[in-house]
C-alpha cells in the first residue's frame, strides 16, 4: 500500500547535511534582539505562605507573553516555514505563550538562578520529579501540579530552599488539561494560499470501542475519502490492511469515525494518511523558549517598558540558568541544542546547564512542516515519525548506517555556546528509547562521551519514576500485564542537580558518568535467547526492544531502508533479573524483588510487545514459599537475617551513594525509612508510623 510521496512534512529540512555546520554566527545587539511584551494576570502568595529556610516565602506570577522574531535573522532561519509565516508591520513573525514563575518573594534572598522546567504536554513536572510533591491519587499518571498553591505542592521544598526561581513557558501549540500551559503560533501559507501536503496520523486506542472517534493533528484539506487511506495492522512490522471507506467517515475536517474491523485487538495500530492543510510554524517553540529565558535573564524591561518581574533594584537579577526536561521535555532540550537555539541574540548562552531526563537517544518532531510534538517512538507505537534518526550522541560522530557525520552539540560547539549537560536515563528508555545509542554507534561499537557531558543510568527504574503500590494502574495503563515498578529516582536527581549547579557556577567537576558500556560487558543484547532473564513463575520475558532502521521519508508511509539496521542494546542483569550497571538506587542495590524497565503487553493489547511502564516481581517471603512456587530467586528471609540486617545493607548502599555525590546527606534518613516501610510491607508486617 502506498500513496503519493511525502513532500516536506516528515522529511528533514534541506539545510541538513551529512556533516555538521561549523559557521559561528556573529550577533550584533539590536539587530534581532528579543522583542517581548509581558502581561501579568496574577500575583499571589505561593504554598500558603510557607517559608523555606533563609530564602523565605515564595510568590507566583502568572501571565502571558507576546513575542516576535525576525525571520531573516541567522538564528531564526532554521525554523521550518518561518519564511511562509505572516509578518507584522515591522516584518517580524509573532507568537504568544503562557508563562508562570515561582520566585522568592524577596529576590535578594534567592540564588540568582533560574530553574527552567520545560513543560511536558503543557504540564509542570519538576515539583514531583525533583521535590517529590505527591501525585494526584485520582490520576497517578499525572506527574505535575499545574497551579501549585497548597503547602503540600512544594513537596520537600528542595528547589525553594536552594533559592531557585522556577520558570515555565509555553512552547507547544495546543490545548490540554485544566491550567496547562501552551503557545500559539501562526499558520504558514504560500503567499496567502493554504499549504496542503500529505500528512500521517497514528492511533492506538487501547480499547475496543466501536465506532471510535479519532482527532487529526491538522485539518483535512477536503473531507474527501478518495484522497485518504486508512489502514490497520496489529503490530508495527505487520502488513497494512486498508479499511474500506464504508467503515470510516469524516465527522469534521479534524475528526474521523472508525468502525473497528474484526480480528484486531485493543492495541492495533490505525494509520491515516490524508492531504492536510494549515501547518503551524511549530519550530517557533524553540525560539519562544530561547526568547523567554533571554528576556527574564537579561532584560530590565519589556518592549512596552513593563519591568522584568525578576529585577533586583531595577536590574536583571539572574546570573545563571539551568534547564530541566523529563521525557518529552528532555527530547525538547536535546533538539533545542541540536537546532542551535542555545545561542541568544547577543551571542551568549541561553542555558548554562541542562539536565535532560529519560529522553533516550531521541529528539523531537517539532521543527517540521506539519509537526506533531507529542509523538514519542516506543517499541509498539509511533515508529514511522522522524524524531528518532541520527544523530543520537552529543559528541560528533560518523554514522556507519547512514554515512552522515553530526552530533547533538555540533552547532553550539561552533558558536561556543554549549552548556554543561547531564542526561539521566531509566531502564525503560533503553527498551523503548534506545538509550544504548548514547554510547555506541549503529554497529554497536563504543563512541566517546563529550567532555562537557555526563550521563547517568538509574538501573532498574521505570520511565517517569516509581509506581505507587496502593494504586490500581490497570485503570490508567490497561495494556500492562504486570504490576508497575516502585523504584524511584528523585533523591538522586536532587544530588545531580546540586552537582550540575556547582559545575556550572564554580566549575567543580561533577560525578563521573555511570552508564552501561561495552568495556565491562554491561551492554548486552535484549533477545530472549541471550538476555537470560530468570524463570520467575507466571512471568514471561518478551525478549523485544524498540528496534531502529534508517528510514526513507520520501515515500508515504515512510519505510525502513533495507539493510540499514542499528544495533540497539540493553543493560546487563544478574541472576535475579535486576540490572547491575549505572546508579544503583536502594531498591536495586538491596532488592526485595526484581525490577524491570519493561512491562509486557497483556492478552488483548498486542500481546508479545512491551508497554512504557516497568514491572516488579517481588521475592517470596520465605524459603518454603519460594520452593513451593518454583521460584529460582532467593527469598527475603534467605537474603536478610531480619529487618535490622536489611536496613544495615540499605544504609551501606545509601552511604556509597553519598560518597559518590549521588545522594545528599538530607536524603539519607528518608530513604532508610522508606526502605523500612517497603520491607515491612513485603513481609506483611505493620509499617512504622
Amino acid at each position: 500500500m502506498s500513496v503519493a510521496p511525502l513532500s516536506t512534512s516528515m522529511v528533514r529540512r534541506g539545510r541538513r547535511r551529512s556533516s555538521p555546520r561549523f559557521t559561528i554566527i556573529a550577533i550584533v545587539t539590536g539587530l534581532g534582539a528579543v522583542q517581548m511584551k509581558i502581561e501579568i494576570t496574577r500575583v499571589e502568595q505561593a504554598f500558603e505562605g510557607a517559608s523555606f529556610g533563609a530564602v523565605g516565602a515564595y510568590e507566583k506570577i502568572v501571565g502571558h507573553a507576546t513575542g516576535d522574531v525576525d525571520p531573516a535573522h541567522p538564528l531564526n532561519a532554521c525554523i521550518v516555514n518561518i519564511d511562509k509565516a505572516p509578518t507584522n508591520a515591522r516584518g517580524r513573525v509573532e507568537y504568544e505563550c503562557d508563562f508562570y514563575l515561582l520566585k522568592p518573594a524577596d529576590m535578594r534572598r534567592g540564588n540568582r538562578r533560574i530553574f527552567y522546567d520545560v513543560l511536558n504536554r503543557g504540564l509542570k513536572p519538576c515539583l514531583h520529579t525533583i521535590n517529590e510533591a505527591p501525585r494526584d491519587i485520582n490520576n497517578p499518571m499525572m506527574i505535575a501540579r499545574n497551579d501549585p498553591s497548597l503547602a503540600a505542592h512544594a513537596g520537600n521544598g528542595f528547589l525553594m530552599r536552594q533559592g531557585y526561581t522556577i520558570l515555565w513557558s509555553g512552547w507547544q501549540d495546543g490545548t490540554g488539561a485544566e491550567d496547562s500551559m501552551w503557545a500559539s503560533f501562526p499558520i504558514a501559507t504560500n503567499d496567502g494560499e493554504p499549504i496542503v501536503e500529505p500528512s500521517l496520523d497514528e492511533f492506538v486506542f487501547e480499547n475496543l470501542q466501536s465506532p471510535v472517534v479519532a482527532t487529526l493533528s491538522y485539518p483535512a484539506n477536503a473531507m474527501d475519502q478518495a484522497s485518504c487511506v486508512l489502514t490497520v495492522r496489529q503490530r508495527s512490522q505487520d502488513p497494512r490492511i486498508v479499511i474500506s471507506p464504508t467503515n470510516w467517515r469524516f465527522l469534521s475536517a479534524t475528526q474521523i469515525e472508525i468502525s473497528r474491523p474484526a480480528g484486531f485487538d485493543a492495541s492495533a495500530i490505525y494509520e491515516f494518511i490524508y492531504p492536510a492543510r494549515d501547518p503551524k510554524v511549530m519550530g517557533l517553540g524553540f525560539a519562544a523558549a530561547r526568547d523567554m529565558v533571554s528576556f527574564m535573564r537579561n532584560e530590565s524591561a519589556d518592549a512596552a517598558d513593563a519591568p522584568n518581574p525578576l529585577n533586583i533594584d531595577g536590574e536583571p537579577g539572574i546570573d545563571y540558568v539551568l534547564a530541566y526536561g523529563l521525557s518529552q521535555s528532555g527530547r525538547f532540550l536535546r533538539d533545542f541544542l541540536y537546532e542551535g537555539f542555545n545561542q541568544d541574540y547577543d551571542g551568549g548562552k541561553v542555558f548554562d546547564g541542562v539536565m535532560a531526563s529519560m529522553a533516550g537517544s531521541r529528539k523531537s518532531f517539532i521543527n517540521y512542516s506539519f509537526a506533531q510534538p507529542g509523538r514519542n517512538v516506543r517499541q509498539h507505537e509511533d515508529r514511522v515519525f522522524p524524531h528518532d534518526q541520527f544523530p543520537f550522541s552529543y559528541a560528533t560522530t560518523t554514522d556507519p548506517i547512514s554515512g552522515a557525520t553530526d552530533g547533538i552539540l555540533a552547532r553550539c560547539e561552533a558558536s561556543n555556546t554549549c552548556p554543561k549537560i547531564m542526561q539521566t536515563e531509566s531502564s525503560t528508555d533503553f527498551f523503548h528509547g534506545r538509550g544504548s545509542l548514547l554510547v555506541t554507534d549503529g554497529n554497536g561499537e563504543e563512541i566517546p562521551i563529550a567532555e562537557n557531558v555526563r550521563i547517568y543510568y538509574f538501573a532498574g527504574v521505570q520511565h517517569g519514576g516509581g509506581g505507587d503500590p496502593a494504586v490500581d494502574y490497570a485503570l490508567f495503563a490497561p495494556a500492562s500485564k504486570y504490576r508497575p515498578n516502585p523504584a524511584d529516582f528523585p533523591s538522586m536527581h536532587r544530588a545531580l542537580l546540586d552537582a550540575l549547579d556547582q559545575w556550572v557556577c564554580e566549575d567543580a567537576p561533577p560525578p563521573p558518568s555511570q552508564f552501561p558500556n561495552l568495556r565491562d560487558g554491561s551492554l548486552v543484547s535484549a533477545s530472549a535467547d541471550s538476555y537470560e532473564f530468570p524463570d520467575i513463575p507466571n512471568v514471561t520475558y518478551p525478549g523485544v526492544i524498540s528496534e531502529l532502521s534508517q528510514m526513507d521519508f520520501n515515500v508515504m508511509p515512510p519505510q525502513p531502508v533495507p539493510g540499514r539496521n542499528y544495533v540497539v542494546m540493553a543493560s546487563a542483569i544478574d541472576a535475579d533479573g535486576n540490572e547491575t550497571a549505572g546508579v544503583l538506587v536502594p531498591d536495586i542495590a538491596v532488592p526485595l524483588g526484581t525490577h524491570t524497565g519493561w512491562n509486557a503487553r497483556r492478552a488483548g493489547y498486542a500481546e508479545g510487545g512491551i508497554c512504557a511502564l516497568g514491572a516488579y516481581f517481588p521475592f517470596a517471603k520465605t524459603r518454603k514459599e519460594r520452593l513451593s512456587s518454583g521460584d529460582p530467586r532467593l527469598s527475603i528471609e534467605e537474603r536478610y537475617k531480619n529487618e535490622d540486617d536489611y536496613i544495615r545493607k540499605v544504609a551501606d548502599a545509601v552511604r556509597r551513594l553519598c560518597e559518590q555525590w549521588l545522594l545528599l546527606p538530607e536524603d539519607v534518613d528518608p530513604l532508610i525509612e522508606d526502605a523500612r516501610r517497603k520491607y515491612r510491607r513485603a513481609m506483611g508486617y505493620s509499617e512504622p508510623t
